[in-house]
C-alpha cells in the first residue's frame, strides 16, 4: 500500500481520511471531515475546508480554496457538503463553496476541467466532462449538463440550466437556460445554432444528429417541444425542455430577444 506523500509544512486535521498515494504539496490546510480519493495531487496553498469528499485521481493546482462557506447571507452554519467525482483538474485559484442545502451537496462529477480563477458557487450541479475556462464565473444553484463548455469570463446567473453538449461564449451573461447540444453568444445571448462540432467529436452524428438539427429548427421558428417529433435522440432534449425553469429560456438568433 502507498501511504500520502505529505510535505512537512502542511497542516492536516486528524479528522481528515487521505486514499492510498495521494500527494499534499507545501502550505496545504486540511481540515476535519474531508474525504480525499487515491491518487489525488493537491499543489501548494491549496485549502480545503470541512465537509468534502473528493474521488480519485483528481489534481488540484495552487491556491485553489475547496469547500469554503456559500457566499449567501441566511446560511446558518449547518452540516452541507462538496462532493466531486474523479480525474478532475481544477486549476490554481479555482473555488468551490458548500450547498446551503443539507439534502443535497454542490456536486461535480469527474472529468472536468475548471481553469484558473473559475468559480462554482452553492448548490450547483455540475456534470461529468465539464470545461470552465479562465475566469467563468457560476452563480449558486446553477445545474451544468455532461460535456458542456464555459468560454472565458462568462457569467451565470444563479437558479439557471445549461444543457449537455452545449457551448458558451466567452465574456457574456448567461441570464436564462440554455438548451442541450446547442452553442449561444451575443448580447443579449441567444442560441445561435447546434454545437456541430461538439457533438460529433463526442459520437452524436448521422441520424441522431439530424433529428437533434431537426428539432432545433422547430424551436427556432416557434414551435414548442409538443412539436418535436418522437425520437431516441430527442427524448432528452425534450425532457430538458419540459422540466421545471426558473430562468426561462434563452431566446433564438433573429428573435430580436428583450431583457
Amino acid at each position: 500500500m502507498s501511504q500520502p506523500d505529505i510535505h512537512p509544512t502542511a497542516i492536516i486535521a486528524d479528522g481528515a481520511r487521505l486514499g492510498e498515494g495521494v500527494k499534499v504539496g507545501p502550505y496545504v490546510v486540511i481540515e476535519d471531515h474531508v474525504e480525499i480519493g487515491a491518487n489525488t495531487a493537491i499543489g501548494p496553498h491549496v485549502v480545503i475546508h470541512s465537509y468534502v469528499r473528493m474521488g480519485v485521481d483528481n489534481k488540484i493546482h495552487a491556491h485553489a480554496v475547496i469547500g469554503d462557506l456559500p457566499q449567501d447571507i441566511s446560511f446558518d452554519g449547518r452540516e452541507t457538503w462538496v462532493e466531486i467525482g474523479d480525474n478532475n483538474t481544477l486549476r490554481e485559484g479555482f473555488t468551490i463553496h458548500r450547498s446551503t442545502n443539507i439534502e443535497q451537496p454542490t456536486r461535480m462529477g469527474s472529468d472536468c476541467y475548471c481553469m484558473a480563477y473559475s468559480h462554482v458557487g452553492h448548490d450547483c450541479q455540475i456534470g461529468s466532462g465539464v470545461i470552465l475556462t479562465i475566469d467563468v464565473s457560476v452563480g449558486g444553484h446553477v445545474q451544468i449538463g455532461d460535456k458542456a463548455v464555459l468560454g472565458g469570463g462568462s457569467v451565470v446567473h444563479q437558479f439557471v440550466r445549461i444543457g449537455d453538449y452545449a457551448m458558451v461564449a466567452g465574456l457574456v451573461a448567461v441570464r436564462r437556460d440554455v438548451m442541450p447540444y446547442t452553442m449561444v453568444a451575443g448580447e443579449p445571448l441567444t442560441h445561435y445554432r447546434l454545437n456541430a462540432v461538439g457533438l460529433r467529436r463526442n459520437g452524436i452524428k448521422g441520424d441522431n444528429y439530424k433529428a437533434i438539427e431537426a428539432a432545433f429548427r422547430i424551436l427556432r421558428s416557434g414551435g414548442s417541444v409538443d412539436d418535436i417529433p418522437e425520437g431516441e435522440a430527442v427524448n432528452e432534449l425534450r425532457n430538458w425542455l419540459s422540466a421545471a425553469s426558473k430562468r426561462g429560456l434563452t431566446g433564438f438568433l433573429g428573435e430580436g430577444v428583450k431583457y
